[in-house]
């Protein structure tokens, strides 16, 4: 008999459900496009939709209202006001990528962080999916989802970046990623401002210039963009960089070429 109905047939909604299936968890679904969504099985105590951000809600609406059926949704930016007028709602939003259903599914019960919210029952799936929940209220959610897109998104588009500017040197990505590992560990067990190193991390102006100067000028806006980032995030470690220009100073370093490092 079903307990579970995932609503959304995409990465999340397949990996989700193959998931809960593996923890002994009885799935309806997932349901796509073109099902009739009033037509709830009787035995479904949850729904779990697994659209879009922008659906969520239309979904929601279409859902019949049952005072002990708990709706939830899988979006990390969206609060549980969404789902209105279910009484029991919540979030329940998988901090992972979920590139594939088989991978998506291993991820969601490989102890990973869920960002919950609302209804018991979002804690009570990830306890089964041997999860850690923690509570990230509604109005918080579109900044935490920000900081979780910044974390895999953006880093798999720095990752393009650092792989164009390799294969112009003749390398492969490949060569660079267990430096990119290894800087990752070093943030988990130093923190970010400690486990940065490189040039920007030691006021060597002249070799970023030089890095600019030897891109691609297709690629220097985002070089640009990382050396800011980093600068930024040296500007609190102490009022010298360890070279004669005070930390103030610092955005407003120049190549030789007269443009802007960080800007």
């Amino acid at each position: 008999m079903a307990q579970v109905l995932i609503i959304g047939a995409g990465r999340a909604g397949t990996s989700m459900a193959a998931a809960l299936t593996r923890a002994g968890i009885s799935v309806d679904g997932p349901w796509g496009r073109g099902t009739n969504l009033r037509e709830i099985p009787a035995d479904v105590t949850t729904v779990i939709i697994a659209t879009s951000d922008d659906a969520i809600g239309t979904v929601a609406a279409q859902l019949p209202v049952h005072p002990e059926r708990v709706v939830l949704h899988l979006s990390g930016s969206l609060g549980v006001d969404v789902l209105r007028p279910h009484p029991r709602r919540g979030a329940l939003h998988p901090l992972v990528p979920l590139p594939t259903t088989e991978i998506g599914a291993a991820r969601l019960a490989s102890g990973i962080t869920f960002a919950v919210a609302g209804d018991s029952e979002a804690w009570t799936l990830v306890q089964r999916l041997n999860g850690t929940a923690v509570e990230v209220r509604d109005e918080d959610r579109v900044r935490y989802h920000a900081a979780a897109c910044v974390a895999a998104n953006h880093v798999v588009a720095l990752l393009g970046h650092v792989e164009r500017i390799a294969q112009s040197a003749g390398l492969p990505l490949d060569a660079f990623l267990a430096l990119t590992r290894a800087a990752v560990d070093d943030v988990e067990h130093f923190g970010p401002e400690r486990a940065l190193t490189g040039p920007a991390s030691r006021g060597d102006w002249s070799t970023l210039d030089r890095h600019l100067e030897a891109l691609d000028p297709a690629e220097r806006a985002s070089y640009r963009a990382g050396v800011g980032m980093a600068l930024e995030l040296l500007t609190g470690k102490s009022p010298s960089l360890g070279h004669d220009e005070p930390v103030d100073d610092v955005p407003e370093v120049r190549s030789a070429s007269g443009a802007s490092l960080v800007s």
